[in-house]
This record gives C-alpha cells, sequence and structure tokens, in this order.
C-alpha cells in the first residue's frame, strides 16, 4: 500500500537519470519503501536510531559516521537534511564516492531480484530485512514506472485476479488480490493488484 507516490516516483527517476537499468532503480526504491515508504521524515518506529528514506543510524551515517553522514554532507550544501533531494544526493554520494556500499555489484545484476538483494545487503545491511516485502514493492515500482507494464484504471470492471497478495504496512500482514486498505502514513486507500 505504500506504492505509488511523487517520492517513489522522484526516487526511481533519479536512478534511472544515474544510469541504472529499469529493473536496478525498481530493486533500489523497493529497498526505500521498506524502510521508510521513501518519505525523507521518516524516523524509525518506537523512537529507533533510524533516519530517512534509507533509515541511516543516528550516531553514524546519519550524523557521526566520518566516511560521510546525511548531517555534514546537507550542511556543505546548505541544504536540509529532511529534504528528498538531499537524500537521494547523499544514497548516491555513498554509493560513488564513499565507496562500500556496492554500486559495482548493484550495476552488474540482470535481475530484479539479484538488485535489490544487492541493494539490500550492501547498503541497507539490515538486521531483518523482510526481503518478500522489498522485493513486492520493487515489482510494483518496475510495473508502474519500467515500461513492463503497470495498472490499467478508469473502468468499472476490478482487475483480473491473479492469487497474490501485497503486504499492508497499516495491517501488517498480506492482503489478498483487490482487498482495499486505508493507510495510516498517507490517509490515502489502496487496492491490491497483481501483487
Amino acid at each position: 500500500e505504500a506504492a505509488l507516490t511523487n517520492n517513489q516516483r522522484t526516487a526511481y527517476n533519479y536512478f534511472v537519470a544515474k544510469g541504472f537499468t529499469d529493473k536496478q532503480a525498481a530493486g533500489i526504491v523497493g529497498n526505500l519503501m521498506q524502510e521508510s515508504s521513501v518519505r525523507p521524515e521518516a524516523v524509525e518506529f518506537s523512537g529507533g536510531p533510524g533516519r530517512g528514506i534509507a533509515q541511516w543510524s543516528v550516531g553514524g551515517r546519519w550524523d557521526r559516521d566520518r566516511a560521510g553522514n546525511v548531517t555534514a554532507f546537507a550542511a556543505q550544501r546548505g541544504v536540509s537534511r529532511w529534504a528528498l533531494q538531499t537524500q537521494l544526493d547523499f544514497i548516491w554520494h555513498e554509493l560513488s564516492q564513499v565507496g562500500g556500499y556496492g554500486l559495482a555489484e548493484l550495476r552488474a545484476t540482470t535481475t530484479l531480484e539479484s538488485a535489490v538483494t544487492v541493494f539490500q545487503n550492501k547498503f541497507e545491511r539490515c538486521g531483518a530485512c523482510a526481503q518478500g516485502r522489498r522485493m513486492t514493492y520493487a515489482r510494483e515500482v518496475l510495473a508502474a514506472y519500467g515500461g513492463t507494464g503497470g495498472t490499467t484504471g478508469g473502468g468499472t470492471t476490478p482487475p483480473p485476479t491473479t492469487g497474490a497478495t501485497c503486504y499492508s504496512g497499516t495491517l501488517e500482514r498480506d492482503m489478498p488480490e483487490n482487498a482495499c486498505v486505508e493507510s495510516k502514513f498517507d490517509g490515502a486507500w489502496y487496492q491490491c493488484a497483481n501483487g
């Protein structure tokens, strides 16, 4: 249900403009959707250390890491650390300038699954990764923005049932095809379609 907001579209277009393939960009954005729904103001649930679209940790990559951190990066440029553009630029900075975050491995991927996994393991370095959700989100992004299909709209006939489910962050469980949920994140209604 966190899929397909302007932030997700902006992030996808940003990474395509950096030379990533549709699948690679969708893999990155699928990870960011799992981390924060691509909300730059996101603070980890229950006051944990994660901040921003990639949930960089307070005391580390958010504000203290000597190799580079979001706070110092933003201050050097005179921009807000909470801005989407700043955080996208910092991801690119970590990938291309800091190193060790999997840029070469990510560029070498040819499938959506491998792009999701590389970004998850090399950049996010998550504990409980929920890789299935990252894949679901990445598929939604690829279908919507990658030129491989997408959803149709405007008619009154519901989409055909595929048996696929969609993960609801609001309800914290998978929902069946065609189920609708009002998101606690943005108040909008989302319908599960084709996983």
